[in-house]
């Protein structure tokens, strides 16, 4: 008898552990129908922690007052080998530190956003200008191209190598894009509220008014464009740069260490652009009077000279 009966307890027990994994299968199944019922229904998605439901024009809202969104994160490289990219698929280049958008008329993808080393600064071309350093003959460290390039010079007249155009003084508030429209007010404060060109046809030829000679001053000085740890260079550091050159001109300016184009510049009276391709203009953060001084080359000369602030013209990085 008590052989028989300990049969019985277990065979009940076994039951009741069956019967148990099949009321958990069938609830899951029901969970699963449920689920599937509300997004037929729905269309819509709500990830937040209140329960709360999505906003009527949202397919998918996220709520948290505590944590943030992650978007894929990926090399330029690993971002080109995506196959047939959708219009307007969002990643964060982790190469450029930026936020970037496929567009398929296009056929590219455009930065949005960037943080890192140029905080707050407008692109003009598909991404920041890449950081890579280069040491010239007087032993100091620059960036191997100009602001706004694409590349480092191939020759003189390199267009990828250009970059933008500057006005002395002033943030890249997108005024430095070659493709900027130009304004004819004059700005009171160091940062326009807008991303023109501001001609300025009468003395002192300046953006600003009143002037402000303590922009660009130094790696943490006002409006520095240049990206983190990286300044304008000075007028002294500019002298020395030239007069280490093979030859005082375009030539010397190319086959030096920096290869230096010959991006031209922009008029201060009109918003013209002027002797691209044969004239290279290079500002430094140093003042004089009521002008800057800036590097300037063409075919037959090199040397330091001073000119109005208003004038769009090249900016290299020195390292700090």
């Amino acid at each position: 008898m008590e052989t028989k009966k300990f049969i019985i307890n277990i065979k009940t027990k076994i039951k009741a552990k069956f019967d148990f994994l099949d009321m958990k299968k069938i609830r899951t199944f029901f969970v699963i129908i449920a689920l599937f019922t509300a997004y037929s229904i729905h269309a819509q998605v709500s990830i937040s922690s209140d329960g709360s439901d999505p906003d009527s024009s949202a397919m998918l809202d996220v709520k948290s007052t505590n944590l943030g969104l992650l978007i894929p994160r990926m090399t330029s490289a690993q971002r080109d080998a995506i196959t047939n990219p959708a219009e307007g698929l969002l990643i964060f280049n982790t190469t450029t530190q930026c936020f970037e958008a496929y567009s398929k008329y296009e056929v590219k993808w455009y930065a949005f956003g960037c943080i890192g080393s140029y905080p707050g600064a407008v692109c003009c071309g598909e991404a920041p200008t890449a950081i890579v350093d280069v040491t010239s003959t007087t032993g100091k460290t620059w960036m191997d191209r100009n602001l706004g390039a694409s590349q480092a010079a191939t020759s003189s007249t390199d267009a990828l190598s250009y970059g933008d155009l500057y006005q002395w003084g002033r943030f890249a508030d997108g005024h430095q894009c070659r493709t900027s429209g130009t304004i004819s007010t004059l700005s009171s404060c160091n940062a326009p509220e807008h991303d023109k060109f501001i001609l300025a046809p009468n003395s002192p030829n300046d953006w600003r008014s009143p002037q402000n000679n303590n922009l660009w001053q130094d790696v943490s000085g006002i409006n520095n464009p240049c990206p983190s740890g990286y300044r304008l260079p000075t007028r002294t550091e500019w002298d020395s740069e030239h007069k280490s050159w093979n030859a005082q001109n375009s030539g010397g300016a190319i086959a030096s260490p920096l290869k230096l184009p010959a991006a031209g510049n922009r008029k201060h009276s009109d918003g013209l652009f002027d002797q691209v391709g044969t004239t290279g203009c290079y500002w430094s953060s140093t003042v004089q009077s009521t002008n800057s001084c800036y590097l300037s080359f063409s075919n037959n000369s090199a040397g330091l000279n001073q000119g109005y602030r208003a004038q769009g013209r090249s900016v290299r990085c020195i390292k700090d």
